[in-house]
């Protein structure tokens, strides 16, 4: 097995010249019981803001005192070590910063040998090592606690994750091979693949201790001195810890090939066999049910220098900096002091998704908030609707009873539009035709302020039509959310010709505000996520209509990854809906948008789709399939073909959207993609993906992101 204590670390260096370095302070704590515990505090001098992560400096520091600690272990100095970190943080894991600087696999698998290194001399230190997970513990973070004898966690720790998998590599650093062995071969699968997959989703303190992650949990306010007296209790043998999920000889045997296996077909149906690293994962969580721990060290070794250094990692470096950087400071936005401040939202309408609109804007913006509608009775099914909702989040404990109450307090619904005169923000919620737009702004906007803002949530039609007959067209942007609105976390705001700063800076701040990522765009048919899903419609329709299968269109689209087929992605939206945005798409572009008179008799029925229990689409209905029988040819497109085909259509449309300026950058059509449409990590969006598979080259002839950008242009 490697010996990790020959191997030159010196090459790692080159990539610690912008390290912003977390050291490691030891202080001696004395424990009741009169031993001495060497508590070791991760720091990298910022706020709070600047999570520590391990970089080389920071794994080469810490290395140094893990050995210096076990040099006084062994001189009887120390009976015990713990290690926590600076306040709310431990660690958030790897330091990525430079990752798309690492010239080869050799050099990646450095990275994972440092890390195996030195986060595993924590269990060779002579004495028990207690990990105080004191706040954020992510990657890394969370194999430094896995790593070490035992673990505590403070109640109110704001997330515990291994999130590799979600950025197209695997817990290399110990956690592949330590968590199926302390918590069990299914609850890791959860916590290693399912979560990342499912849009990168933590545990709460709470949940990791039920998992047996941690093996104690304490309040906020006394939790360092909890956990020092827990230690003491455990070194002395007061304190028994009992592992209920550790698995035992009959888990290993029976259980373990058995989850594997059902999570591999899980993976395969949901996500296809494209992405490697849920792959490699699982492999690995597989092969940790028997051996050494240095052997399952060394499988890791191998997995992440291949990860790291594929295509995959890169695109999702790409993809995650556009989430973590440009996300957070919207390309064009104005500056935020021309915002109006917004202390009333006035919500035309109170249907399902206006009540969505109230319970999201009350709940974020602490401010009242108005309903209206055409009669009372609409009204008052959508105040019921919002009630029920406060009401099941106070059952789950996500408010408590003060908060809940002070949120109904704020909603108030009538049919009397007078009371729109000192909202601030007024947002239309109403059926998606221009006319009926244009009419309830009519009717507003004598009543509100001067200053007030209106926005439309309109999906696909042109803001600046909506706005046509305002007197003041100065004040309306587009403010369109994606469903579930709770959920999706991308607002896609609109500026016309007309919209002035103040008008857009205040959408800016209120997406900020509702904790969504908001990105401008100009007022162009279908924006940036519906046009281009429009593309992936009209094409999965195009190939139905022309006689191929439907369960071989779905096939077809599996390469490009996207969370649902193209047809399971129409049923959750709506057919009226998808045929809506499919008709105003080819209106707008009838060369190049697919429709078809068919699409919209399909709409029509109740139900067009059978599905599994799991919502996948398995076929059709009889009512589908007797609409479709007269409408099919008999021209079956293959899957290469039909996969060409939206490849082709999506680069095209890209090059026009940029060409025509309705987002600065292809950044922001990323952007947007992922946020919008939960366009894959490892893609790094739809343009990297576009460029590696040739079809830049083939539409346009060049590619959106230079040659030399590995993993985000050409292979």
């Amino acid at each position: 097995m490697t010996n990790y204590d020959e191997i030159d670390f010196s090459p790692l260096e080159v990539f610690a010249d912008d390290e912003v370095v977390t050291h490691s302070y030891v202080r001696d704590v004395r424990l009741a019981s009169g031993r001495t515990l060497a508590l070791v505090t991760l720091d990298n001098g910022r706020d709070h803001t600047r999570p520590n992560t391990l970089g080389p400096a920071t794994l080469k520091e810490l290395g140094a005192t893990l050995d210096a600690l076990k040099a006084r272990a062994s001189a009887g100095e120390i009976q015990a070590v713990g290690i926590t970190g600076k306040q709310y943080i431990l660690a958030a894991g790897a330091d990525l910063s430079d990752v798309a600087r690492i010239p080869s696999k050799e050099m990646a698998k450095l990275i994972a040998q440092r890390g195996h290194q030195v986060l595993g001399s924590l269990s060779d230190l002579g004495v028990p090592v207690f990990a105080f997970v004191n706040g954020l513990a992510l990657g890394g973070g969370l194999e430094i606690a896995l790593n070490s004898t035992y673990r505590t966690v403070d109640a109110s720790a704001a997330a515990i994750a291994l999130p590799e998998v979600f950025l197209g590599i695997i817990p290399g650093w110990g956690g592949a091979y330590l968590l199926p062995n302390l918590i069990g071969i299914e609850n890791a699968l959860e916590v290693v693949i399912s979560n990342p997959l499912k849009q990168n989703r933590t545990l709460k303190p709470q949940q990791a201790f039920d998992l047996g992650i941690v093996d104690a949990i304490f309040p906020p306010a006394t939790y360092l001195e909890d956990s020092l007296r827990w230690a003491d209790g455990v070194l002395s043998g007061s304190v028994k810890v009992e592992r209920k999920n550790e698995p035992g000889k009959i888990e290993r045997l029976t259980k373990w090939p058995i989850a594997i296996k059902m999570a591999r077909g899980m993976l395969e149906s949901r996500i296809g066999t494209v992405p490697r690293s849920p792959y490699a994962a699982l492999d690995l969580l597989d092969k940790a049910k028997s051996g050494t721990k240095a052997e399952g060290f060394a499988r890791e070794d191998e997995a992440l220098s291949e990860l790291i250094t594929g295509d995959q990692f890169a695109a999702s470096m790409y993809a995650f900096d556009l989430v973590q950087k440009r996300a957070k400071r919207p390309v064009g936005a104005p500056d935020k002091a021309l915002a109006k401040k917004v202390t009333k939202v006035g919500i035309i309408g109170a249907g399902l998704m206006a009540s969505q609109f109230a319970l999201l804007f009350v709940r974020k913006l602490q401010v009242p908030v108005l309903i209206t509608d055409l009669d009372q009775s609409r009204v008052d099914k959508g105040l019921a609707y919002i009630n029920d909702e406060i009401d099941k989040l106070e059952a789950k404990g996500r408010l408590d009873g003060d908060a809940a109450n002070r949120l109904r307090a704020l909603i108030h619904g009538t049919t009397d539009k007078t009371e729109y005169a000192d909202c601030d923000f007024v947002i239309e919620a109403v059926f998606e035709e221009i006319g009926v737009k244009q009419q309830v702004f009519a009717e507003i906007e004598p009543i509100i302020a001067e200053d007030a803002i209106l926005a439309t949530n309109t999906s696909s039609l042109s803001v600046e039509e909506i706005g046509a007959k305002l007197a003041h067209p100065e004040r309306l942007v587009g403010f369109h959310f994606f469903n579930p609105v709770a959920v999706m976390p991308l607002i896609e705001i609109v500026k016309t010709p007309a919209t002035k700063d103040a008008a857009l800076s205040t959408a800016f701040v209120v997406a900020r505000g509702l904790g969504k990522n908001a990105v401008l765009t100009a007022d162009a048919p279908g924006f940036v996520v519906n046009r281009l899903l429009a593309k992936v419609f009209g094409e999965a329709a195009r190939a139905l209509y022309e006689g191929t299968p439907l369960l071989t269109v779905e096939k077809a689209f599996e390469p490009l990854g996207l969370p649902m087929k193209p047809f399971q992605l129409i049923d959750l939206v709506g057919w009226k809906v998808a045929a809506h945005v499919q008709d105003t798409m080819a209106n707008a572009f009838p060369e190049r948008f697919y429709a078809n008179a068919n699409f919209h008799a399909l709409a029509e029925l109740p139900q067009v789709v059978e599905k599994d229990k799991a919502g996948r689409v398995t076929g059709w209905t009889k009512d589908a399939q007797r609409v479709l029988k007269d409408a099919v040819g008999s021209s079956p497109a293959s899957e290469a073909e039909i996969l060409r085909r939206v490849q082709d259509g999506l680069a095209q449309e890209i090059k026009l959207m940029l060409d025509e300026g309705v987002v600065p950058e292809v950044e922001d059509i990323d952007l947007c993609l992922i946020l919008g449409a939960g366009w894959p990590f490892i893609d790094g969006g739809a343009s990297p993906y576009l460029d590696r598979e040739g079809a830049s080259e083939r539409v346009f002839g060049d590619t959106f992101h230079h040659p030399a950008i590995r993993g985000v242009a050409n292979r």
